[in-house]
């Protein structure tokens, strides 16, 4: 199975992002039954989502699913809902600040996942890696990623597996801070997807 994974760059004036450092380690990596093939997000309003489809449209994968941080999570998780809203807390890395818009001023409200969310987290957690379904994939880049993902799809009536995780920030982001957030190693999470992705293979 071909399988589109993608993370994002640094944002926020941090140095790095856990799912840009999974993405990049898992496609140097051996996936029994899976054909990987990557690509790092730019954390821009138009160029993140625009990154995205020409990704999609060069690999033609058979199963898509997007990675990005969120800090204080303690576990990954698995999204199962787009919302059609942008509503940055942050700017984004062209100092873009977007409040109260539509992702879609013509799509619908939300859209759900197409991955087997509740199998992958059964998966996770069979291996004793932290993980969760989530109803809440923010108002920021990760949400726009998921929801634009899932409006191409629909629109060009493409029914294949696709969604979107969050990780945890790595040990890394956190040091120094008080009081002390969650986080997770990059051995764990890249394991975790690594589960993940073969979750998709067998389903």
């Amino acid at each position: 199975m071909k399988i589109l994974l993608t993370g994002f760059e640094p944002f926020d004036k941090q140095a790095v992002n856990p799912s840009q450092r999974i993405v990049q380690q898992l496609g140097a990596a051996q996936l029994e039954g899976v054909e990987l093939v990557t690509a790092v997000l730019p954390v821009d309003r138009f160029e993140g989502p625009d990154a995205l489809i020409r990704a999609y449209i060069k690999y033609q994968p058979n199963a898509v699913v997007c990675l990005g941080e969120a800090g204080g999570r303690t576990a990954i998780a698995v999204e199962r809902v787009a919302v059609n809203l942008l509503d940055f807390n942050i700017q984004d890395n062209k100092g873009v600040q977007v409040t109260d818009k539509p992702i879609q001023p013509d799509g619908p409200a939300a859209y759900f996942t197409t991955l087997p969310a509740r199998s992958i987290v059964e998966s996770l957690q069979n291996t004793g890696i932290p993980a969760a379904l989530s109803l809440s994939a923010g108002t920021f880049l990760c949400n726009q990623i998921f929801y634009t993902l899932m409006h191409y799809l629909d629109k060009y009536q493409i029914q294949i597996p696709a969604g979107f995780i969050h990780v945890p920030q790595l040990p890394e982001q956190v040091v120094g801070k008080r009081p002390l957030p969650p986080s997770m190693s990059l051995e764990t999470m890249s394991t975790g997807i690594s589960i993940a992705l073969q979750t998709l293979v067998v389903k």
